[in-house]
């Protein structure tokens, strides 16, 4: 098997009639979800189970085990007994630190090729794959197959080095230029990051950030907070089995397509459904921590809570608005009796207790109740 030679971008024999019908749901779909969004009392409420979901669920994609209840008890300071699940938080944790990075970023620059080196360079910091040149294009022709196996076994070999700055290029102006449907044009810019390979290691996770960056450019978002990988991962054999097809022709773009719009489409739906579900789950909470207690802190508690449901009392202290540490320890208590709380690890020595705010991370967790292939 050569290395793979790129389809330069625009694709001009896409069948835009059979796409039409997949491409307005999506819109519809998008701007359902959007506009919940924007009359969100405070957008940060999704930070949680929306940001640490993508992270978990795309480092997923690519091997990992670990689970969103192992990284937020690492964050609170109880790190994984078993060194695989630890590697897989770090991972994670360098996940969400870029896609916070790329949110950031675009607010002061629009996207372009150096944007996407920076975020590789946080994606791979101090983690496995630390040695394969973060922050840099390849420079070496890597290649696609089972573990262990060698090039000559490859299921796939992308474009040369010698062939990969004029494909990126391409890839580039592409990113900017105006197509007919900006969700057609994402799943070509997906698809065609995938094809290129441009880095090696960290490939699928940065095209998987990509999404959201993406949207939120392209203003079909008003914040980059649509994550495709709940969808991917769901349908991981179907993913890689389309992608996989796209060098053997033009019709597979076409059916890469349908694939892909469908998926934001169905992404959509549940991400409105996890919105209204964490926005339900946040009334109930506030309503039921005035009526058990007066303090003023009700509402600044229960906000650091959704940002970190996993948690040490002395993280709460350092937020705006809390009570003093004897207070604050008489209102964990009262929420822990209340069932709003629950304790993970009992405090002992020098450590405090670990609390959860465990319906949230219940539902952080929680996966779609089918198939949405055979749901349609």
């Amino acid at each position: 098997m050569k290395p793979a030679i790129p389809i330069t971008l625009p694709i001009k024999t896409l069948d835009w009639a059979s796409l039409m019908p997949v491409v307005g749901e999506a819109n519809r779909a998008v701007a359902r979800f959007d506009g919940m969004l924007a009359h969100m009392p405070s957008p940060e409420l999704l930070r949680t189970p929306l940001m640490m979901r993508e992270a978990v669920l795309s480092s997923k994609i690519e091997g990992t085990v670990a689970t969103i209840t192992d990284v937020l008890r690492s964050e609170a300071g109880e790190d994984p007994v078993q060194e695989v699940r630890k590697l897989d938080v770090e991972e994670i944790m360098n996940y969400r630190l870029a896609l916070r990075e790329a949110q950031k970023q675009l607010k002061r620059r629009p996207f372009c090729l150096n944007l996407m080196l920076d975020l590789h360079k946080v994606l791979l910091s101090s983690v496995r794959g630390h040695n394969k040149a973060p922050g840099e294009f390849r420079r070496i022709q890597n290649y696609l197959g089972r573990p262990g196996s060698t090039m000559e076994q490859a299921i796939f070999i992308p474009p040369s080095p010698e062939r990969l700055m004029a494909g990126l290029d391409n890839w580039e102006r592409y990113y900017h230029a105006d197509e007919k449907d900006a969700l057609v044009q994402l799943a070509l810019i997906h698809a065609q990051f995938e094809f290129l390979h441009p880095f090696l290691d960290g490939n699928g996770r940065i095209g998987r950030i990509l999404i959201p960056l993406f949207l939120f450019d392209k203003k079909i978002l008003s914040s980059p907070t649509f994550y495709l990988s709940e969808y991917l991962e769901e349908n991981r054999d179907a993913y890689v089995s389309h992608l996989g097809k796209l060098h053997k022709g033009r019709e597979a773009w076409d059916r890469w397509c349908v694939f892909f719009v469908k998926g934001i489409t169905i992404q959509a739906e549940w991400n409105v459904f996890r919105v209204q579900a964490v926005l339900r789950l946040y009334e109930r909470l506030k309503a039921k921590m005035f009526e058990m207690t007066t303090s003023r802190s009700v509402v600044p508690l229960l906000d650091a809570m959704f940002a970190k449901p996993i948690f040490r009392a002395s993280a709460m202290l350092k937020v705006p608005g809390m009570p003093q540490r004897p207070q604050l320890m008489i209102l964990l208590d009262r929420l822990v009796q209340g069932n709003v709380l629950r304790v993970l690890t009992p405090g002992s020595g020098r450590r405090g207790t670990m609390y959860s705010l465990h319906e949230l991370v219940k539902l952080s967790e929680a996966r779609p109740q089918s198939n949405p292939l055979r749901a349609r």
